[in-house]
């Protein structure tokens, strides 16, 4: 065992020697620092910039001035509050689908041969090189009134179907359509946290499949479901297009009035304001989940 107060006096001997030690810096900090400086400016920047002008006077385009909470006011006064209600009803739902839909198919990827994995997964991957607003007007273009499936179905056996769209369902399918693959893959990696072995065990001791997924499969998978389902529960609180294209004006959701506040209305103030309450409920739902993630854990670090 090594004498500390003989270590200590060679370190600080060795420090007074060579005085340049102090001011080194590790290689990994000088590697970080580019994406540090880009996250500096292309994250922090903007987000103080939105953070003041939601304190400024409405029709103020400068985020100098005298700070108000008016905006802020204007949210509960205007029932901004009802846009909110539609985008957190809009977020819970679709990940609540996403979790039911994706865990599935999920299991069936990890279970298929390498082969079919890769054919399911690129299957899965195409459509995201296929810009959101294209593929949300396809969906519409089929779906809604004299369009592809109302057309065929008239054709064939002389019903209408009508619009299967302007409707909060539709919304609901548009954000299930679209985030399906930012709730799947993260499943897939929960589910590589399962042993095989550990499955085959239980079910020689007796245990039924539904033990199975309840005592083993669930809870080593829960990280990867977690992060799943917070990756789509944020991103579908700013969902645009789907309520635009789908919704039609049925309803509106609060990125909906972010946009209209920093384009139609040209109030900064108000939008900056409503944008900072949508970071803060997000930033809300982050923190509550990485407090029950064990990230050392999941990347198999001994704890």
């Amino acid at each position: 065992m090594t004498d500390t107060t003989e270590t200590l006096p060679e370190t600080l001997a060795d420090t007074a020697r060579n005085p340049d030690k102090l001011h080194q810096i590790p290689a990994g900090v000088w590697c970080a620092a580019p994406i540090g400086l880009l996250l500096l400016a292309g994250f922090l920047a903007p987000l103080i910039m939105v953070v003041l002008f939601s304190f400024m006077p409405r029709g103020t385009f400068s985020p100098f001035g005298m700070p108000t909470l008016e905006n802020y006011v204007d949210i509960f006064t205007q029932k901004f509050y009802i846009s909110f209600g539609w985008s957190l009803f809009l977020a819970l739902i679709s990940t609540a689908i996403l979790m039911v839909v994706s865990y599935p198919l999920a299991v069936a990827i990890r279970r298929a041969a390498p082969r079919r994995a890769l054919i399911l997964t690129i299957l899965i991957v195409a459509p995201l090189f296929v810009a959101e607003n294209i593929r949300l007007q396809g969906w519409v273009l089929f779906l809604d009134k004299a369009g592809v499936l109302d057309g065929s179905v008239k054709a064939l056996t002389g019903f209408e179907i009508g619009s299967l769209v302007t409707n909060v369902p539709a919304i609901v399918f548009g954000i299930v359509y679209i985030y399906l693959p930012f709730m799947l893959f993260p499943m897939i990696m929960g589910l590589a946290n399962v042993p095989p072995d550990l499955k085959e065990a239980a079910s020689d001791l007796g245990a039924s499949r539904w033990q199975m997924f309840r005592d083993i499969e669930l809870p080593l998978a829960a990280p990867g479901l977690l992060i799943g389902g917070l990756l789509c529960f944020v991103i579908s609180l700013g969902a645009f297009s789907e309520a635009k294209f789908l919704g039609k004006g049925v309803v509106v959701t609060i990125a909906q009035d972010i946009e209209s506040a920093f384009t139609f209305g040209q109030n900064w103030p108000r939008g900056s304001a409503l944008s900072v309450l949508v970071i803060i409920l997000a930033g809300a739902a982050v923190y509550l989940a990485m407090r029950r993630l064990d990230l050392e854990k999941m990347l198999g670090r001994a704890s």
